[in-house]
């Protein structure tokens, strides 16, 4: 009611960078003190968490036939691609199939779509394989310890997901106390090679016939170290895996909306009784035409064999033509287990509390009452939806905003002072 042109702005809280970059970069800040706090504690999470055993794992996709790249030594060095290119760091064609006539598309479509799925059943078999190495049986394990996680998924170039996680050992309680002694950070990375060899998924479909998704060969895991001992500290892995978390399908070259037609909801027609053909999509179903999207053939492809697939009945429950535009993924970005460290919603609740508690402080300083906490103000207004994202003198003022943030923090990292 009291707000400038009787409109109120408020955040839209979308984590993507490529919709709202100061949601994305304060989503980013809370993944990464929710990763830390788990590695290094606060957060209410105590210190002692850096006692813990702990792992870092990169999990890949398997390979549905060779693809454009930039091979390198043991020293680094650069080598030619099989094409015999050297491609540059920049190059459109890197992650594309060096024949696409023959690349799976449909098994890497699946394989994205059944990535979660694939990671649930990966934790599963990582618990049975740690049980079987301790002699023990699986609910005596669960008795003496906990295993928690916290990972985020990125986007190959070959647009294909990868994820990255931290994986640790608990007390049965979580991290509010320590594991037994007799569990170290050796069982761990002893047990989660043959646990990823055992963990497999099979898609059956009579149309496109059966496949078989499992993790790919390439896969690193490394002892997470505490405080400055080595390569992977507390602080270095949190930044590592933060960065991540932001990112989405737009950074592989696809789109960054849903393509599917919102005025008849991906049905192709309007109406309940008497069903017509939609205005909007002419009853193709799409919001707009895969083939005039502006990305490159491989990743058009991916989106195409997606929608096809999702047309059948026999990956319905799938919704791909939803998560075309994520080329088959439709799982979060970044996840953790229920003991591993803070919330987000637990940051929002203090990042609230902070933000009333200044808005308090500007009360008295001007002279004027502040409200009991437990007061309810009940005022007669009437608010209603108006738009996602800036005017355009907003967004001039918006991108002013952003970038003099960029350039302090910028100047911060380099020592200088700001002119």
């Amino acid at each position: 009611m009291h707000e400038p042109t009787g409109r109120l702005l408020t955040t839209c809280g979308n984590p993507r960078a490529s919709r709202c970059p100061t949601c994305s970069r304060l989503y980013a800040a809370d993944t990464y003190h929710l990763i830390r706090a788990g590695l290094s504690g606060g957060k209410n999470v105590p210190e002692t968490i850096r006692t813990h055993p702990r792992v870092f794992l990169t999990l890949t996709a398997p390979s549905f036939g060779p693809v454009h790249n930039r091979p390198t030594t043991k020293d680094g060095k650069p080598q030619p691609c099989r094409c015999g290119t050297r491609h540059p760091d920049s190059a459109p064609e890197l992650g594309t199939p060096l024949s696409p006539k023959t690349y799976d598309y449909t098994s890497a479509v699946l394989w994205n779509a059944h990535a979660s799925a694939l990671w649930a059943r990966f934790t599963l078999n990582l618990r049975r394989t740690l049980a079987a190495n301790f002699g023990i049986t699986q609910k005596d394990m669960n008795a003496a310890l906990r295993i928690s996680f916290a990972k985020v998924a990125e986007y190959q170039q070959r647009g294909l997901v990868h994820f990255h996680a931290v994986i640790r050992f608990d007390g049965p309680d979580g991290h509010t106390n320590p594991p037994p002694a007799w569990a170290s950070a050796d069982h761990l990375l002893r047990a989660i090679k043959p646990a990823l060899k055992r963990t497999t998924l099979t898609v059956v479909s009579d149309t496109v016939g059966d496949r078989k998704i499992a993790w790919g060969k390439t896969f690193k895991v490394d002892e997470i170290t505490a405080l400055g001992d080595g390569e992977l500290t507390d602080k270095a892995v949190a930044g590592y895996i933060a960065k991540y978390a932001t990112k989405s399908a737009e950074d592989s070259g696809t789109v960054d909306r849903s393509l599917v037609c919102r005025t008849c909801s991906g049905r192709g027609t309007v109406g309940s009784r008497i069903r017509e053909l939609c205005p909007d999509c002419e009853g193709t179903r799409q919001a707009e035409p895969l083939r005039d999207l502006p990305v490159h053939q491989h990743v058009r492809q991916m989106i195409r064999t997606a929608w096809d697939l999702g047309g059948l009945p026999e990956f319905a429950d799938l919704k791909l033509c939803k998560w075309a535009h994520m080329l088959g993924f439709r799982g979060h970005f970044s996840t953790k287990s229920r003991a591993y460290s803070t919330t987000l919603g637990a940051l929002r609740d203090v990042r609230r509390a902070w933000r009333l508690a200044q808005a308090d402080a500007t009360r008295l300083r001007a002279g004027h009452p502040v409200p009991a906490p437990d007061t309810v103000l009940v005022t007669e207004s009437s608010w209603a939806y108006l738009a996602s994202g800036y005017r355009p003198g907003e967004e001039l003022l918006a991108n002013q905003t952003r970038h003099d943030v960029c350039q302090a923090q910028r100047l911060k990292r380099e020592g200088l002072e700001p002119a």
